[in-house]
């Protein structure tokens, strides 16, 4: 038997209760913060690469003195060099092979204002091209992706390329 006065303890206190309340908040916020930047650090990483890449055909296409145009699908994007009036894909490997773009990719693709038509079987012929004297089709690719902030690639006359982020999904 008990002594008169002590009592049976029954439940958790008031500051275990809290203490699992604070960690089951951290590991909440700690998933949301993982789940929701997968996208945006996905299509960050997608624009970069993308205009690293283009970047390396433009470097190329000025030291080689052949021209190097880019096919954007919405698939994906390749790299194809002008050989005499053909043109010509750079291959399966190296840093210039074809790529595919994450899967829900959308794209809006214009040249000034006016939208660019993605490649097709039928139509592959480069929509931007990197010429040997250092200049570049003029561009700006838009992808999105979920719910992420969209990316913007632009390419300017002068060969430069940056990438900038341009707001909301739409």
């Amino acid at each position: 038997m008990k002594p008169l006065g002590e009592r049976e303890q029954c439940g958790f206190t008031l500051l275990e209760l809290l203490v699992v309340v604070v960690i089951v908040g951290v590991l909440a916020a700690a998933l949301t913060i993982a789940i929701g930047g997968t996208s945006e650090r996905q299509l960050a990483n997608t624009s970069e690469r993308f205009q690293a890449l283009l970047g390396h055909a433009c470097s190329e296409a000025e030291l080689t003195g052949r021209e190097i145009g880019a096919v954007v699908s919405a698939d994906g994007y390749a790299f194809r060099r002008l050989d005499g009036d053909a043109w010509r894909d750079l291959g399966t490997d190296g840093e210039l092979r074809a790529r595919r773009w994450p899967e829900g990719l959308r794209i809006e693709f214009t040249r000034e204002g006016r939208p660019l038509e993605l490649a097709t079987p039928q139509h592959d012929a480069p929509q931007v091209v990197c010429f040997s004297s250092g200049e570049l089709t003029p561009f700006s690719l838009v992808l999105a992706l979920g719910d992420a902030p969209r990316y913007r690639v632009q390419g300017k006359d002068d060969g430069s390329l940056k990438v900038d982020k341009v707001g909301p999904p739409r």
